[in-house]
């Protein structure tokens, strides 16, 4: 399965999310040069070639975003919590894992391939990981969380293959499961996150899940302060809102932020 910018490859036992194309050439390759090769309009094809690529795959926003600090961003709820595996298998509570890092969460699964589903999320994180990579004094505040809501098969061995050297490196990226479905499901309902598994006409798993993805920023108290859809879910977007809340903590100046 080809995501648009990611390529799952396996290398010496272990699974690396490979940056295979830049997201620039993924937006040239969604424009035509010329018209010569155009689908007739109202073709299969035509339809094939407006299909909507998340604003969160293109290396730059389409609009001009407010500099970090020229707004607040007030508190949602509480982070919810809950009994999670690390990839070493050890169970520790979700929210202790947040420590006093700003963190963004979301919830995946490893099988996902629908393309402004999970593979756009991994891909706005790595993003987000490469971003802050330069800026030391910022990364280690920051904390990426992803939480694998088929437990089933995203034991904690597969999360570890699905992460890769992804983890390693600040900001730090944890790639967490849990022990079963009765575990995951009060996680799922204290952040809102919708889960329906897909059957076959026998009544058999087809491994598919329908969800809605969601990504969520938690401040260093604790507390949700903004959610992402797949409209807003960009990198760029979520470093300005990291660095607002770094402002409203004194890590970070205004001017600095800019």
């Amino acid at each position: 399965m080809l995501f648009l910018g990611y390529n799952f490859q396996m290398e010496k036992g272990s699974v690396y999310l490979t940056l295979c194309l830049s997201l620039l050439l993924v937006l040239s390759g969604c424009e035509r040069s010329s018209d010569e090769d155009a689908p007739l309009p109202g073709s299969h094809a035509a339809m094939a070639d407006v299909q909507v690529i998340a604003d969160g795959w293109k290396p730059e926003l389409p609009y001009d975003p407010p500099e970090p600090g020229a707004y607040s961003l007030p508190i949602v709820s509480a982070a919810g919590g809950g009994a999670v595996l690390g990839t070493d298998g050890k169970q520790r509570e979700l929210r202790d894992l947040m420590g006093d890092k700003i963190v963004l969460l979301t919830f995946i699964y490893t099988s996902c391939s629908e393309i402004n589903g999970c593979p756009l999320a991994t891909a706005v994180f790595y993003k987000l990981k490469e971003r802050f990579k330069g800026q030391p004094e910022l990364a280690d505040k920051i904390r990426l969380i992803s939480v694998s809501f088929d437990p089933s098969h995203d034991t904690p061995g597969a999360m570890k293959l699905y992460g890769g050297s992804f983890s390693e490196g600040d900001p730090e990226w944890l790639f967490l499961t849990t022990s079963s479905e009765e575990v995951l499901a009060p996680i799922l309902r204290q952040y809102g996150q919708m889960v329906i598994q897909e059957f076959d006409e026998d009544g058999n798993f087809t491994g598919t899940m329908a969800h809605i993805l969601r990504a969520f920023l938690i401040d260093r108290s604790r507390n949700i302060r903004q959610e992402y859809s797949v409209s807003f879910l960009h990198d760029q977007l979520i470093a300005i809102d990291i660095k607002t809340l770094l402002i409203e903590d004194g890590v970070l100046t205004a001017q600095a932020g800019s």
